[in-house]
């Protein structure tokens, strides 16, 4: 038996109302609310829009001023 595909979410659940995703995960809330209900295939096209939207939104994986991925801290 497989495992099913594991969410995204990094417990920093917070949606940024100017870009319409979460800061942690990067999925709308449209793909939050469905994620339980969505079948493995599903899951997966969800999590190839997050990695490109990560690269265009977050490209050094914490945005400068930490408005994205929770506040986290980069080094320079």
């Amino acid at each position: 038996m497989t495992q099913p595909v594991a969410s995204p979410c990094i417990s920093v659940c917070q949606m940024d109302e100017q870009i319409g995703l979460c800061i942690g995960c990067f999925r709308t809330i449209e793909e939050i609310a469905f994620w339980s209900r969505l079948s493995d295939g599903q899951r997966l096209k969800v999590l190839l829009a997050v990695e490109r939207r990560r690269r265009e939104h977050d490209p050094h994986g914490c945005s400068t001023g930490g408005d994205l991925r929770g506040e986290c801290e980069r080094e320079a």
